[in-house]
């Protein structure tokens, strides 16, 4: 079994802009359309059996509406090997009534996206957001490191997240892109081994460029084999979650990325699926 544990899609009515947009923020090829059909024919052309769909609320008033979309979906989603999280807005009020009408619906975790949230991750709003989502038992995902799309500034950094360990003690909190993208050394030094998942969204391999855009700063700023491997081995990799990004990575290429990593048969099954069905209950 394969779980891709961080995958986005958008309402067709706006999925060909938000592409176009982030490919020309990120300078970054985009591999779907951003549409349901397209993941799924994505997962069954790379043997994916389920993909997490996250939803990142760029204002507080796309909450309820974005949630209630997505609640309505969830079981229609799922059928076809979608599980869908809901979303959090630190700007938005009620978030203990949203977060507990997530978790009545069945609802296993949130997205949060402090770079395109513009709000630091350790801000007193997401820190009580992460503290009543953990109270509920739901996963919380956030954006960690320097966002390829927004580079002048780092919302999530491992010194912000270790302070988030500390004071908040979150049981379910994943860090995607293997803990801080682009802060690899702050990564091995300080965070390998602290009580969280990475997931390796968007971490490994070559970025693939907008040709035209061939140039931009980041492009080769993903981890090493021997990083990628450093870090699974201090950090276990019973705490790494297969993850690609999609759409902004091959799904059929990064599951053949982690095929190729010198991981033993136990280490490839835990990070393909088996870390990922604890946390989701399959």
């Amino acid at each position: 079994m394969i779980i891709d544990f961080h995958t986005h899609t958008f309402p067709a009515r706006i999925s060909a802009d938000v592409l176009a947009k982030l490919s020309r923020l990120s300078h970054t090829k985009y591999f779907t359309n951003g549409s349901v059909p397209d993941l799924t024919a994505s997962m069954e052309e790379a043997s994916i059996d389920y993909s997490v769909n996250l939803p990142v609320m760029t204002s507080a008033e796309q909450v309820e509406k974005v949630n209630g979309a997505l609640i309505a979906d969830r079981d229609r989603l799922f059928e076809q090997g979608i599980i869908t999280f809901g979303g959090m807005h630190p700007g938005y009020g009620d978030y203990k009534k949203e977060l507990i009408r997530l978790k009545e619906n069945g609802i296993l975790g949130i997205k949060i996206h402090p770079a395109y949230q513009s709000t630091e991750i350790d801000d007193i709003r997401m820190m009580r957001i992460i503290d009543a989502a953990s109270d509920l038992g739901l996963i919380v995902l956030t954006h960690a490191g320097i966002d390829i799309g927004i580079y002048d500034h780092n919302y999530t950094s491992v010194q912000q997240v270790l302070k988030i360990i500390d004071e908040v003690r979150p049981p379910k909190f994943v860090l995607a892109h293997m803990g801080g993208w682009g802060c690899w050394e702050d990564v091995e030094r300080d965070l390998l081994g602290a009580p969280v998942w990475f997931d390796t969204a968007f971490a490994i391999g070559p970025i693939t460029p907008d040709d035209a855009k061939s140039g931009a700063p980041y492009l080769n700023t993903n981890l090493t084999e021997d990083a990628f491997m450093r870090i699974v081995r201090k950090h276990g990799a019973d705490q790494i979650l297969f993850a690609t990004d999609s759409p902004w990575e091959s799904q059929k290429d990064y599951v053949a990325r982690i095929e190729a990593m010198p991981l033993d048969k136990e280490e490839k099954e835990m990070i393909f699926s088996g870390n990922a069905r604890k946390l989701l209950h399959i």
